[in-house]
């Protein structure tokens, strides 16, 4: 047997429990030994039986004198067990769980770990673990076993049904046991030495089972900085990669037109903006392919950027590919880019997975053998932008002809779908942009293979968005505001439900579906309201979207899907409700849709959560306005797991490092920096795993 071979052919796990551990994304048996647990019960207080108090948490071990079942009034089952040592005697209980009669043997010595209280009138072990006291039995790991679920820091693990921490413990220990030597050291020994690192084997075996908590800190620091070191080292030599073996298209930068373009903008660029964009077209004169990200809060200008980097590459002749996550953004897109480049001959089309390209390309249009669809221009005098969904990434372009990827919220597609959208061109020049306020860590470590472009401050005359945090007994008067504001005014509101529909086990957090029949019937029935949310058909969609922009809804109801791509200029209040369920990052971008005319706009954050951590996060909005510093604070708050979800944002998750550890982060992207030219073949085999795993095949 191998280590990389299926879980299931460890001793008692079998095909059942392989079904549940893959619901834990172990399927090897490296998987299992790569479980790591998230924290530990202290049972490391080992105390004869006499000297034990209520409310310490103790070991303690003896003979197991006898062992019944006792029933209650109520005819529940009760498990006592009475213990006895050297120094005297003492009942363990537990409460309906007669299996144990049978399990724990009369005459046998054991360990018990739990919490010593009071049951009437006397003191007993309430609920502990037990197992067999294992004496002079040799480990070939360790040097002497110790029990693992007594008598010792225990280890807990995220678990799912049918697999407990006790069952994985077992297993993981049994793997170690067989395959431990099978895991092979990859880190330089000179990083070793000199960052005082533990060896791999060592730290994953301590880890597991550490004898004491600054063992367990050590093991934990040496696999947060493989964690970090390999995803710095993957992001370095990718960028080495694309800057080394990828050529692209050398654009020429004619700076008078890019003025012109400029000046005739209705509006000033601010000075972000202006940094930015000669970031950007000195990338599109190097013949290596731009690779660069642009951040930027909602509202501060990221579009007008790319527009100017489509129109130099429509000057020379190269289409632009502009993609975009929802169908939503994509429409808002193509109306902004439309109104930027329309005015300088620039054609600007649509493709989305309901709006197909116009009857007059009919002519140039030839079915593939694999039934994609090639476009196909006469010559490069007739480049265009092209702005889309998804539905771009099963287009045919001519190679030749695309000289601009342009990606927004990158980080919402796969790794394949950007691949995809890359290959749309020979070697395009690549700018992925984000409203999401990244923290600076993140930054670094998660996208070091790309260059940064950071817009950091709003337009000129854009008000401050006020925003409170409302307490539940104002909420009638709220509703009474916002009626005042909307009301034979051009104003309008949005109000956003953190769910679709009502949840059974949510049930204090309000759904849209519902909150909109209540709040058209009982609340509002008086203004003009409509409904938005993901499961709603893109036509229907759109149609609700054309009426609140020509102002024939005074409120838009709907879940977080307005988060991006939905501008409407005369909207100056968001209500949230369900505040503390989001992030403050995202809380951030939905404030964003208000507040983009020179109309006061407010923010109104509703919670039934009135808890004072709750409270402090979300008023930390009515303070600050700027989008990184409160994704840096949430990313204290809450860790990144929470603010940055895989399922949402496509960031990959941690198993032991954390986002917020600077100081390791820098030390991991030094090495990584140091021997991205030298690396030893286990370094080499670890890193392509790595990447498989986690980036997906070249």
């Amino acid at each position: 047997m191998n280590i990389n071979d299926s879980v299931e052919k460890l001793y008692l796990v079998g095909p059942t429990y392989g079904r549940r551990l893959k619901k834990l994304g172990i399927k090897t048996i490296e998987d299992l030994i790569f479980h790591f647990p998230f924290r530990y019960d202290d049972f490391s207080l080992i105390s004869p039986i006499f000297r034990v108090q209520p409310g310490e948490t103790v070991t303690i071990f003896g003979n197991v004198e006898k062992i019944v079942n006792e029933y209650t009034k109520n005819g529940k089952k009760i498990q006592k067990a009475t213990v006895v040592d050297n120094s005297g005697k003492i009942e363990a209980v537990w409460f309906n769980q007669p299996f144990l009669i049978k399990t724990i043997k009369v005459g046998e010595t054991y360990n018990f770990s739990g919490k010593v209280d009071w049951f009437g009138r006397q003191k007993v072990l309430n609920s502990p673990e037990y197992e067999i006291k294992i004496q002079n039995t040799k480990y070939k790991i360790q040097n002497e076993l110790t029990n693992i679920h007594t008598g010792r820091l225990v280890p807990i693990y995220n678990e799912t049904f049918g697999i407990s921490s006790k069952w994985l413990r077992a297993r993981i220990k049994t793997a170690l046991e067989i395959f431990g030597n099978q895991i092979s050291e990859f880190i330089p020994q000179e990083i070793l030495t000199k960052e005082n690192l533990i060896s791999e084997k060592d730290a994953i075996l301590k880890i597991h089972f550490p004898e004491n908590k600054d063992i367990a800190d050590r093991a934990r620091y040496r696999l947060a900085f493989d964690e970090l070191f390999l995803i710095q080292l993957s992001s370095l030599l990718r960028k080495k990669e694309w800057e080394t073996k990828v050529v692209g298209k050398k654009l020429q930068v004619d700076p008078k037109k890019v003025l012109f373009f400029i000046n005739k903008l209705p509006f000033s660029l601010t000075s972000a903006q202006q940094r930015c964009i000669k970031e950007i077209l000195s990338d599109l004169q190097k013949e290596v392919p731009m690779n660069r990200l642009l951040q930027g809060d909602v509202g501060s200008g990221k579009t007008v950027v790319a527009a100017i980097a489509a129109f130099v590459a429509y000057q020379n002749g190269y289409d632009t590919l502009i993609m975009a996550p929802t169908e939503i953004l994509a429409n808002q897109h193509h109306v902004t880019l439309q109104s930027l480049l329309s005015p300088f001959g620039v054609p600007v089309e649509l493709i989305t997975g309901s709006h197909k390209r116009v009857e007059e390309q009919e002519s140039r249009r030839v079915k593939t053998n694999n039934k994609t669809t090639r476009y196909q221009d006469s010559n490069l005098a007739n480049p265009k932008v092209i702005v889309g969904t998804h539905s771009l990434l099963y287009q045919e372009f001519e190679h030749y002809h695309v000289g601009l990827v342009v990606v927004d919220e990158q980080h919402r597609f796969g790794v394949e779908q950007r691949a995809l959208l890359a290959k749309k061109g020979a070697s395009p020049h690549f700018l992925t942009m984000t409203a999401t306020p990244i923290p600076r860590t993140i930054a670094l470590t998660l996208f070091g293979d790309l260059n940064l472009s950071v817009i950091d401050e709003m337009p000129k005359g854009r008000l401050k968005v006020k925003t409170w945090v409302v307490p539940k007994e104002k909420r009638k008067n709220a509703y009474s505001w916002i009626r005042t504001h909307v009301k034979g005014t051009k104003e309008q509101a949005f109000i956003i439900c953190p769910l679709i529909e009502e949840s059974e086990t949510l049930i204090s957090i309000k759904a849209v579906t519902k909150e909109f029949l209540t709040l058209s019937k009982e609340i509002f029935p008086d203004l003009r309201l409509g409904l938005l949310h993901g499961k709603i058909k893109a036509k229907e969609k759109e149609k609700i979207l054309t009426e609140l922009k020509e102002g024939k809804l005074d409120i838009l109801v709907s879940t977080p899907v307005v988060e991006v791509g939905i501008d409407i200029p005369d909207a100056t209040i968001m209500m949230i409700e369900g505040a503390d369920r989001f992030g403050l990052a995202q809380l951030h971008q939905l404030r964003g849709r208000v507040g983009r005319s020179d109309l006061q706009s407010f923010c109104l954050l509703f919670t039934e959560n009135e808890t004072p951590m709750v409270i402090k996060r979300l008023k930390s909005l009515e303070k600050t306005s700027l989008g990184m510093e409160l994704a840096e604070l949430d990313l204290k708050l809450r860790g990144p797991g929470e603010v940055y979800g895989t399922k949402q944002h496509g960031f990959p998750d941690l198993c032991v490092a954390t986002f917020t550890d600077l100081n390791l982060i820098q030390k991991t992207r030094f090495w990584a920096e140091q021997i991205a030219n030298s690396q030893s073949s286990p370094l080499r085999s670890k890193l392509e795993k790595y990447k498989i795993e986690n980036i997906g095949p070249n």
